[in-house]
C-alpha cells in the first residue's frame, strides 16, 4: 500500500498526511464551496452534488469513498443518463507543483489517462474501464471518470475485513490477474491522444490497485471477480517532483509485484506484528501456507527462484500446478530417461555444429586470403552498373510521393554536378519513355504519420519513398534502397572545445532519453567536467525524423513522447545551427543539443556529431575521416567538409540509423513502377547518386578499384 507520510511536507498537517486526513473532508462538509483545508491549506475534498464537466458529459459527486493510491475516490453519476460512475480526484497542490509542472501534468493526464483496445473491441479483460480524463482549468485538480464496479473493494480493504485468504482463493486471484496482465502486456492499446502502443506494463500492482467483487457466497468458497485499476502511466503523474520518482515501467516488474500481493494475501498483512517490520518473502518463517507448490510458484513470480519471462508463461505454469497435497508428476524418475536422451542428442548436435563452424571458418579465411580487397565489394559487384541496365521499365507518367518535410523531399532538391537529383531521376532511362514525377504530401501530425503510404494505398500515387513503414498493409510491399538516420550534435568551436571534449565526443541513448524528456536539465548532471549550464534540447521540424527519434530513443513510450512534445523546441535544423553559430560568435557556451537528418548535419561545422552508445555496446561514430579511414575525433576540423564520409559498415550498426524504402502496391494489375524505381536506385549509378546527396548506400562503394566505383560512372 502507498504510504503518504511526509508526501506533502509543504503542508503542516497534524497527521502528517494531508491526502488521507479527515480535516479536508470536515472543511468541505462544514463550509459549502470551501476549496482548502482550514487547518493546513491542503485542497479540500469535493462536496456532495459537486459537478465536473468533461467532453463526454457532466458528472455529479454523490459520496466520498476515501483515498486509493495517489487520489481521492468518490461515487457519482453521469447526469445525462444517470449512469453510475466512479470519480478519482488527483491533486496538484500549488506548494508542491509550480505552474509549469502542474500544466505539464494536466496535459499529460489528458493524453494518457485511460486506455482502450486499439481495434475498438469491447472485450472485458477485467481492467476498470476509463470513460474520460478531465483536467480542471481553474483548480489544481484532475479527474478520472471510470465505470463503477459495484459491491467491490480493494484487496487491502478485503484483508482488513476478512483476514488472510486461503491458498485456493489466492490461486484464483493469481489466475485472473495473470490473465489480465497477459492481455494488457500483449494487445494493441489506444490512449486518449489516439496514440497506439503494442502492450503496456501496469507498473502499479499492489493491494490497493486490485479490486475484488464478490459474486456469490457458497458454503466453502467465495466466488469473485478481480479488476485492475490505477495504471502507473497516469497515477505517477501526481507524485510531487520533490519525491523520488519511480523507475520506468517494466512488464517483468508486474509479475514481481503480483507475487508480493499473493504473499501478503496468504499472510493477511504486509507487516510482522511482532516487530512491526515489513514481511519478507525470503524468510520462510513469514510464510503462512502449507501449499508448497503455490509457495514455490509465488517465489518464482517474486524472483527468489528463476523468474517467469511473461505473464502468459506464468499463467500456463499456474494452471498445471498440482493441488495442495498432490504428487508433482512432472519431476523425479519419470523424466530421467528423456532427459538423458536429450543430453545425448544435444551433445551430437554440438559436435556437428562445431565441425561445420570450423570448416566454415577455414573456408572463409582461405577465400579472404585469395580475394583480398575485392571480396569487400562482392555485393557491389552484383549490382547492375547503370540505369540503362534495368530491364522492363514500364512506359508512362508515374507519380510518387514522400513526407513533406522529410528526407526525400530534402535530398531530391540537392545538386549532383549541374543537375538536381530530381532532374536525374525524372527520366532515368529515356529509351523506355517512362517519367517519374515527385509530389510530397504532409501528414496531419506527429501521431498520425503515414500520409504518403495512405495515398499509395488509395491509388492516388504509384509509390512512396519513406522510412516510416510500420503501418503498411498486406496489400503493399517495400524494398530498401539506402540508409537514412539521425545525428545528434552539440556546439563545435575551435576556440572552446570543452563541451565535446568533456563528453568524450559521445552520448548514450539513455542520456538522450533523459534530456529530451526534461529529466536531465543541466550538463553537469551528465559529467562534472561539463559547464554548470542549462541543457537546451532542440528537435528538427521533419515529422519523419522526430518519429524515428521517438521510436529509437524514447521507445514509443507515450508518457515520454508527451514530455518530448511539451519540453523540446522544434526548429528547422539550419535555424538551430545558425543560433549556435551566433551564440558562439557572441562568446557564449550555448548549452544547445540538437538532432537532425544525416543529410542536413553532414557538411557543416557548427555542431559536432556525437558518437552514440546503446547500452553496454561500444560507441559508434558513423562519420569517418577520409584520409585515415577512421572515425571522427573531437580534434578534427569539421569545416573541411570533403574530408568526411559515412562508413557503410559502421552505419549498419549505428543505433540511430535505419533503412529508407520504396513502398509500392503488390497489385499485379497496376504498373510495376515502384519496384522498377527501387531497382533503378539500387544500381551502382543510383547508389552513387544517393551517397552524394547525403544518404548512405546499402553496401561499401570501392574507391574506383579497377574503374569500379563512382568515378567511373561520372
Amino acid at each position: 500500500m502507498t504510504s503518504f507520510a511526509s508526501f506533502y511536507p509543504e503542508y503542516t498537517c497534524s497527521y502528517n498526511n494531508p491526502l488521507n486526513c479527515d480535516r479536508p473532508l470536515q472543511t468541505a462538509q462544514e463550509l459549502k464551496g470551501a476549496k482548502f483545508c482550514l487547518e493546513c491549506g491542503f485542497p479540500a475534498t469535493l462536496s456532495e452534488q459537486a459537478e465536473i464537466k468533461g467532453n463526454s458529459g457532466t458528472y455529479q459527486v454523490t459520496n466520498y469513498l476515501g483515498v486509493r493510491g495517489y487520489g481521492r475516490v468518490y461515487s457519482g453519476i453521469k447526469i445525462k443518463d444517470q449512469q453510475p460512475v466512479e470519480i478519482k480526484e488527483y491533486i496538484l497542490p500549488k506548494r508542491c507543483f509550480n505552474d509549469q509542472e502542474s500544466g505539464d501534468r494536466k496535459q499529460l493526464f489528458q493524453r494518457l489517462g485511460g486506455i482502450k483496445l486499439a481495434d475498438s473491441r469491447m472485450q472485458n479483460f477485467r481492467l476498470v474501464n476509463t470513460l474520460e480524463a478531465i483536467a480542471d482549468e481553474k483548480l489544481e485538480r484532475c479527474y478520472l471518470i471510470t465505470q463503477a464496479i459495484e459491491a467491490s473493494q480493494t484487496l487491502h480493504q478485503y484483508l482488513i475485513q476478512n483476514g488472510k485468504m486461503t491458498a485456493v482463493q489466492v490461486r484464483e486471484i493469481l489466475n485472473q490477474t495473470l490473465q489480465t496482465l497477459e492481455f494488457l502486456h500483449s494487445q494493441k492499446i489506444l490512449f486518449p491522444s489516439n496514440q497506439v502502443q503494442q502492450g503496456i506494463a501496469h507498473s502499479n500492482i499492489n493491494l490497493d490497485s486490485i479490486l475484488i467483487k464478490l459474486t456469490n457466497k457458497l458454503t466453502k468458497h467465495e466466488q469473485f471477480s478481480i479488476y485492475l485499476c490505477d495504471l502507473a502511466i497516469w497515477e505517477n503523474l501526481f507524485i510531487p517532483p520533490a519525491i523520488t520518482q519511480p523507475a520506468p515501467a517494466q512488464k517483468e516488474k508486474d509479475l514481481e509485484s503480483l507475487g508480493l500481493v499473493a504473499f501478503y494475501l496468504l499472510a493477511g498483512s504486509t507487516i510482522n506484528y511482532a516487530d512491526h517490520q515489513p514481511l519478507d518473502p525470503r524468510d520462510n518463517q513469514h510464510w503462512s501456507t502449507t501449499d508448497i507448490y503455490l509457495k514455490q510458484f509465488i517465489e518464482k513470480l517474486i524472483g527468489i527462484h528463476t523468474p517467469f519471462t511473461s505473464a502468459e508463461l506464468a499463467r500456463q505454469a499456474l494452471i498445471k500446478l498440482p493441488k495442495e497435497g498432490q504428487t508433482n508428476n512432472s519431476d523425479s524418475s519419470s523424466q530421467t530417461q528423456p532427459d538423458q536422451s536429450l543430453k545425448k542428442v544435444s551433445m551430437w548436435l554440438l559436435i556437428i555444429v562445431l565441425l561445420l563452424l570450423g570448416g566454415g571458418i577455414f573456408a572463409y579465411v582461405k577465400y579472404f586470403n585469395q580475394h583480398d580487397d575485392s571480396s569487400k565489394y562482392l555485393q557491389w559487384s552484383k549490382l547492375r552498373r547503370r540505369f540503362a541496365d534495368v530491364n522492363n521499365v514500364p512506359a508512362g507518367q508515374f507519380n510518387y510521393t514522400g513526407e513533406n518535410p522529410g528526407t526525400w523531399t530534402f535530398i531530391i532538391k540537392q545538386k549532383v554536378g549541374k543537375d538536381s537529383l530530381e532532374d536525374l531521376l525524372y527520366q532515368p532511362k529515356p529509351e523506355a519513355q517512362a517519367t517519374f514525377k515527385y509530389t510530397p504530401v504532409a501528414s496531419s501530425n506527429l501521431e498520425n504519420l503515414g500520409q504518403p503510404i495512405a495515398v499509395v494505398q488509395a491509388g492516388e500515387k504509384d509509390f512512396a519513398i519513406t522510412s516510416l513503414t510500420q503501418k503498411i498493409s498486406g496489400e503493399l510491399d517495400k524494398k530498401s534502397v539506402a540508409y537514412d538516420g539521425l545525428l545528434v550534435y552539440v556546439e563545435f568551436s575551435r576556440k572552446n572545445d570543452n563541451m565535446t571534449d568533456a563528453l568524450g565526443g559521445q552520448i548514450t541513448i539513455d542520456q538522450l532519453r533523459e534530456i529530451y524528456t526534461g529529466r536531465i536539465t543541466n550538463w553537469q548532471q551528465i559529467n562534472s567536467k561539463l559547464p554548470n549550464l542549462e541543457i537546451r534540447p532542440f528537435a528538427p521540424t521533419e515529422p519523419e525524423a522526430n518519429s524515428k527519434f521517438i521510436e529509437i530513443v524514447l521507445k514509443n513510450d507515450p508518457q515520454d513522447q508527451a514530455l518530448f512534445a511539451a519540453k523540446v523546441t522544434q526548429w528547422d535544423t539550419t535555424r538551430t545551427q545558425n543560433q549556435i553559430r551566433q551564440e558562439i560568435l557572441n562568446g557564449q557556451t550555448t548549452g544547445i543539443i540538437g538532432f537532425g537528418m544525416i543529410s542536413k548535419i553532414k557538411g557543416q561545422c557548427t555542431g559536432y556529431p556525437l558518437a552514440i552508445v546503446d547500452g553496454k555496446k561500444p560507441a559508434i561514430q558513423p562519420l569517418f575521416q577520409q584520409r585515415e579511414r577512421r572515425p571522427l575525433k573531437t580534434s578534427d576540423n569539421l569545416c573541411q567538409h570533403d574530408d568526411y564520409f559515412f562508413d557503410v559498415n559502421a552505419f549498419q550498426s549505428y543505433p540511430l540509423g535505419y533503412p529508407i524504402f520504396v513502398v509500392y502496391p503488390k497489385d499485379n494489375s497496376r504498373p510495376v513502377a515502384g519496384s522498377t524505381f527501387a531497382e533503378i536506385l539500387t544500381t551502382r549509378q543510383g547508389q552513387c547518386l544517393l551517397s552524394k546527396v547525403g544518404l548512405v548506400p546499402l553496401q561499401p562503394i570501392p574507391d574506383d578499384l579497377n574503374n569500379y566505383g563512382c568515378k567511373s560512372l561520372s
